[in-house]
Formats: C-alpha cells, structure tokens, sequence
C-alpha cells in the first residue's frame, strides 16, 4: 500500500492543497492521501483558528473525492503536532505502508529545522511540490532522495484568503464552496 500524508494548518484549506494532493495521487501512484490537519503547528507564530474549524472545512473539501482521507491523529494528540510522531502512527496503523510524505517547497527551506528529522528521514519518502517551471526532479537531503514533483499552479494561499475575509472581498473559486460558505456562517476570519 502507497499511502500519502498531506499536513498542515489549512486554516483554510483551498484548491492549491487539493490540486497538490490529486497530482501527487496521480505521479506517484498512490492507493490514498491523507490530509493530516494539525492541532498545534510547531512553526506557526500566529494564532491559528481552532481545530475543530479547521477539521470541519478539510472533511468539506475531501468528501465528493474517493482518493483522499482525512485523519485526525493530530488533532487527538496533544501537545506540538510533529510530523515524525504522525508519520510513526500511520506505520503502526499500516505497518505494510510505504508513506510518502507531502510538502511544498516553503515547507522544504524550514525542513531541516523539524523536530527530530533525522529519524524522520528514515521513516518514510518525501515528495516536495513545486509550482510549474521548477526544472529539479529529485533532491537528496542526508543522503535521502527526495521526489520534487511540479503540480498545476493555483496562485492562492491561506493567507490571503484570510485577509481577502477580514477586508471583505470575494473569495470564491479560491476554495471549494462548502468551505467558503462554512466560513461565512461560523464568521471565521473577520
């Protein structure tokens, strides 16, 4: 089994989370992705919404896809939500898995900063997606081989939804529907 773990804040999640999670589907032939939505992000210096909104707005977005998941094993543990304990707790769930790690190339500048990345590195494989044009399609970190992966660009990113929110402009076809009208009623953003 080919498993893919996509965490991450999505505070909110949007179509540039989805297209990642479909093309790295697709290119690395995977049986399922998980978006992993995290209780507490270690590297986050602002205040995040609370979790349960954010878990509620992953499960809207993922529902009509059969290929994607959505765990909450972040969300039940407490404390800093590091990914080398999730990514242990999906090898007890599927010890037979081969896990594949998801990230953008944000998330690769801070990568050697994680929390116990050394062991991280050898529990599983990483794919780092990248925006059209990126002309690398394999990096090696300490001796790992890392698949950098280009995906369909969507120029959109949580925080300017946010801001477009809090400023009172449109954010529509930056996210999924569902989602965009959970923030609305709950008054998320403002």
């Amino acid at each position: 089994m080919r498993l893919g773990l996509l965490g991450g804040t999505f505070d909110p999640i949007h179509f540039g989370h989805l297209a990642v999670a479909e093309a790295v589907f697709y290119e690395m032939n995977l049986d399922k992705v998980y978006f992993v939505p995290s209780r507490q992000p270690p590297h986050k210096r602002r205040k995040v919404t609370p979790a349960e909104h954010r878990l509620a707005m992953v499960k809207l977005a993922v529902v009509s896809n059969p290929n994607f998941e959505v765990s909450t094993v972040e969300i039940e543990r407490p404390g800093p939500s590091f990914t080398v304990d999730t990514v242990r707790e999906f090898l007890q769930l599927y010890p037979q898995a081969e896990v594949f790690f998801i990230l953008g190339m944000d998330a690769l500048a801070e990568f050697l900063t994680w929390h116990r990345v050394e062991e991280l590195l050898t529990l599983c494989r990483f794919v780092v997606a990248t925006r059209p044009g990126y002309s690398g399609t394999s990096k090696v970190i300490r001796g790992r081989k890392v698949t950098v992966l280009p995906v369909p660009g969507v120029a959109v990113s949580s925080t300017e939804i946010r801001e477009r929110v809090r400023a009172g402009k449109p954010i529509r076809y930056l996210l999924p529907e569902a989602v965009e009208e959970y923030i609305h009623i709950r008054g998320l953003y403002r």
